[in-house]
This record gives structure tokens, C-alpha cells and sequence, in this order.
């Protein structure tokens, strides 16, 4: 019999990353990248405030922290909150196979994209997450804009 994934408890160390960011003053977005068996490969949270470096995304600091992998079909990339192009670009130029998101009520990022282009794509709809992030874009809207390019 086949184990079934839990993307609840998957989501739950993005959610974790998203706070030690809030808390370090950065934007609460959180990722992990685990692999097809759900064994955890690398963890991160958006630290573009705190490095003061736009590189830093809750994507990219997970895949960093993930090592080099031989290949990344098979990985699961969860994120609290839809990837932004740039994120989005990192999981097609790997081939990450499944994408799991928080949310994309506050920010739709590349989702379409990624689907269109045979990404999984599982959208968990986390309140906790819609609500974490939505806070934080209400009280710093210059820093949430500056994150998305606008």
C-alpha cells in the first residue's frame, strides 16, 4: 500500500520558516524542499530585509540549504505562499515536480505558468498563512511592494 503524503505537516515547517522571519523583522514567507518519500532536503524563509540581498526568497533559501541534488523531478517544493517569476523560473529551470502552496490569495505569483508547463501544483489554502502574510502587507506595503517588484 502506498504512504500518502502529508502536505498539512509539509506546510507546517514553511509556516514555522515564515515566523522566524517575521520575528528577525524580514516578510513572514516560508519554503521547504522535500523529496518524493517526504524526508525533508532543506528548509528557508524570505531574508531579503534581513541580508538586505532581493536574492533571498523563502524559495531560493530552502533550494540553497537543500544541497545539490542529482535530480529534482521527484522533489516537492512547499511555500507558504504562491512563487513569485523569479521563484517560479527556479522550479522550471530544475524541474521541481510538485509545487505546494500556502496560499495565493494575497499574491498569485507564476502558478499558471508552472501548471501550464506540467508543474503539480496543490494549492492547501491555509488561513493561517492568508492571514500571516495579509498582516504584514497592510502594515509594510512598501516593503511587500519592493518584494514584488512593483
Amino acid at each position: 500500500m502506498k504512504e500518502t503524503i502529508n502536505y498539512e505537516a509539509m506546510l507546517a515547517i514553511a509556516i514555522e520558516e515564515a515566523r522566524i522571519g517575521l520575528a528577525e523583522g524580514g516578510i513572514p514567507i516560508g519554503a521547504a524542499l522535500f523529496d518524493a518519500q517526504g524526508n525533508l532536503l532543506g528548509r528557508g524563509h524570505n531574508r531579503r530585509v534581513q541580508e538586505n540581498d532581493p536574492s533571498i526568497h523563502g524559495e531560493t533559501d530552502a533550494f540553497r540549504k537543500s544541497g545539490r541534488q542529482k535530480n529534482y523531478r521527484e522533489t516537492i517544493m512547499i511555500t507558504t505562499l504562491a512563487p513569485c517569476w523569479y521563484c517560479s523560473g527556479l522550479i522550471r529551470q530544475f524541474k521541481i515536480g510538485t509545487v505546494v502552496v500556502g496560499e495565493t490569495v494575497n499574491f498569485d505569483g507564476g502558478i499558471e505558468w508552472l501548471k501550464e508547463n506540467g508543474v503539480k501544483v496543490i494549492n492547501l489554502n491555509s488561513q493561517e498563512c492568508i492571514e500571516m502574510l495579509g498582516d504584514y502587507i497592510a502594515e509594510n506595503p512598501e516593503v511587500w511592494n519592493e518584494d514584488i517588484g512593483e
